[in-house]
């Protein structure tokens, strides 16, 4: 392998010790698939992006990777690759040809930036599958939140949602790894966003990604990109609303995303900012 520059991004933070740590290869093209999957284990973050082709016109095509497999999108990884562009080639628009899709985004001269996902959708989450998610966090059919039913969200990936009714039952998330992440494999699921509602517009979010290698991931962009999908497709919220998410506190990297719905746009807007890690 030749010699790679790996950059370390922090996304959906303004400080390098908060927020979703990515790494990002800003000149992937001469690597192989294994070779991707090689650095993405030895960064150890939840996922790598590897810049593999650049199209001009500020389009590339990305690739991700966690340390035990390819990711068909990774939000916190886009926010955080976008950053590292725009860090030397100034502010603008990219679009990134991902695995799901291509993904515009937009990034403003204080490294905030916005990307707007792939169409969303949304599908039941059958009883069977969601009595063996429970089993595998420890959690029983009374811990839910009601006015949030259990769905299957997708805006790249795939994310089932389940809301529960109190903010401590979020914190005490301790699940059975080996469990849930025959189940996630089975299903194609990429995480699990967990949820608490604690206002009309605000949530607590948390995302265990085994299937990643990782216990839990801090900031995730695309489960917050099938989120922002599943509370229009139920009518949850304003079609055009605004939604914030905070991410990451109990594991000690607070982030925060916020995701905007817009009337007419299939996809789902999730912006944040992100910093270079030092070291």
């Amino acid at each position: 392998m030749t010699d790679v520059e790996i950059l370390r991004y922090a996304a959906f933070s303004a400080d390098p010790s908060g927020g979703n740590p990515a790494g990002v290869v800003l000149d992937a093209s001469a690597l192989t698939d294994d070779e991707m999957l090689a650095i993405a284990a030895g960064v150890g973050y939840s996922e790598t992006a590897f810049l593999t082709e650049e199209r001009g016109g500020g389009v590339f095509r990305v690739r991700y990777f966690s340390p035990l497999a390819e990711v068909p999108f990774c939000g916190h990884a886009t926010v955080g690759t976008a950053v590292a562009l725009a860090d030397r080639r100034g502010p603008g628009t990219y679009v990134f040809v991902t695995n799901a899709g291509e993904v515009p985004v937009t990034v403003d001269e204080h490294r905030r930036a916005t990307l707007t996902s792939v169409a969303t959708r949304v599908a039941e989450l059958p009883e069977d599958d969601l009595e063996q998610l429970l089993g595998a966090l420890g959690w029983v059919s009374d811990d839910l939140d009601d006015s949030l039913p259990p769905r299957v969200a997708y805006a790249g990936a795939y994310h089932p949602i389940v809301a529960v009714r109190t903010r401590h039952r979020l914190a005490g998330l301790d699940y059975d790894v080996p469990a849930l992440k025959a189940l996630m494999e089975r299903r194609g699921w990429t995480t699990v966003q967990l949820v608490w509602r604690e206002g009309e517009d605000r949530f607590d979010v948390r995302d265990p990604f085994p299937v990643g290698g990782v216990y839990e991931d801090p900031a995730t962009g695309a489960a917050a990109a099938a989120f922002g999908g599943y509370l229009r497709d139920l009518w949850l919220v304003a079609g055009d609303a605004v939604i914030e998410l905070s991410q990451g506190a109990d594991m000690g990297r607070p982030g925060h995303l916020t995701v905007t719905l817009t009337p007419g746009e299939p996809g789902v807007r999730v912006s944040g900012t992100a910093v270079p890690i030092p070291g």
